[in-house]
C-alpha cells in the first residue's frame, strides 16, 4: 500500500452499477458527503468478506446515517464479476446494514481491468491476481475521501472503531459534516496512523479544559450575582411593605 494523500481520483473512469447503468467515477462526487472507498471482489475466498462485515458493523454502530452524511463505493477487483454478482453483494451487505437502506448510499461497480487499475495506483491500492492460489492478493484498507474525491485518510485491518470511521469522515467533509462536538474532538485529537485511530493531543485538552473552566467560572460568577440581586430586591419589597 502507497498512501496517496491529497491525491484525486480521475473522475473521467468509467464503471458499470450493479442496476447495470454506466457511471463516471466522478458523478458519484457531489461535493456535499464524503464518501469510503473500498476495493474488493465478491468471489473472494476470505478476506474482503472479513473486511467488508467489520466495515458493516462499524457503520451500523456509528451515528451517521448511510447515504444522508456519507456513501460507500466498492469497486471490484475483477474485472470478470458479473453484474448481477455485484448486484447479489451488495444486497447482501445492505440488509446486514440495516433494513430499507438507502441503496444509493452505498454503489458497488464493476469495469475493465485497465479503469480499475488507474484507480488502484491513484490511491495508492496494490493488488496483484495469484494464478497459483486463483485469487487476487491485497491489503484490507478503506479509503476516505473528500466530497470532492480527494484521498484524505486511510483506515487499515478488520476491525474498525465506529468513531474512528465517523471522525475520519467528518474530517473529510472540510468542515460540512462537523457538529460541534466533532469540532472539538477533531481539535483534542490527532489520528495516529500506527495505532489507527484517533489520539489525544495533550496541549489542545488543556487549552479546552482551560476554557470550559473560565466558561464555568463566569457561569457560577453571574449565577451568585443573579441570586445576591435576587435576595437584595426581596429584601427591598420586605423593607417597603413594613414602612408602609
Amino acid at each position: 500500500m502507497t498512501e496517496r494523500l491529497g491525491n484525486k481520483l480521475p473522475k473521467s473512469l468509467e464503471f458499470t452499477d450493479s442496476r447495470g447503468r454506466s457511471v463516471k467515477l466522478g458523478s458519484l462526487f457531489t461535493g456535499d458527503k464524503p464518501v469510503l472507498l473500498t476495493m474488493n471482489y465478491s468471489d473472494c475466498p476470505m478476506l474482503c468478506n472479513l473486511q467488508l462485515n467489520a466495515l458493516v458493523e462499524a457503520l451500523a454502530a456509528m451515528q451517521w446515517t448511510l447515504g444522508r452524511e456519507y456513501r460507500v463505493v466498492t469497486v471490484s477487483l475483477d474485472p470478470s464479476e458479473a453484474i448481477e454478482r455485484a448486484a447479489a453483494t451488495k444486497k447482501r451487505y445492505l440488509n446486514q446494514y440495516r433494513e430499507n437502506a438507502d441503496e444509493d448510499g452505498w454503489r458497488f461497480l464493476v469495469g475493465r481491468e485497465e479503469n480499475i487499475r488507474a484507480l488502484a495506483r491513484a490511491v495508492g491500492f496494490g493488488y496483484r491476481y495469484s494464478e497459483e492460489r486463483q485469487e487476487y492478493l491485497h491489503q484490507a484498507a478503506i479509503m476516505v475521501l473528500t466530497p470532492q474525491g480527494t484521498v484524505s485518510r486511510y483506515l487499515y485491518g478488520l476491525a474498525y472503531s465506529p468513531q474512528t470511521v465517523r471522525l475520519s469522515m467528518a474530517e473529510a467533509s472540510e468542515g460540512k459534516q462537523v457538529s460541534t462536538l466533532d469540532a472539538i474532538v477533531l481539535y483534542c485529537f490527532y489520528y495516529d496512523p500506527n495505532s489507527g485511530s484517533y489520539t489525544p493531543v495533550v496541549r489542545n485538552i488543556m487549552k479546552v479544559g482551560g476554557a470550559v473552566t473560565v466558561v464555568l467560572l463566569v457561569l457560577f460568577v453571574g449565577a451568585g450575582f443573579t441570586a445576591k440581586n435576587r435576595r437584595r430586591k426581596v429584601a427591598d419589597v420586605k423593607t417597603a411593605d413594613g414602612v408602609a
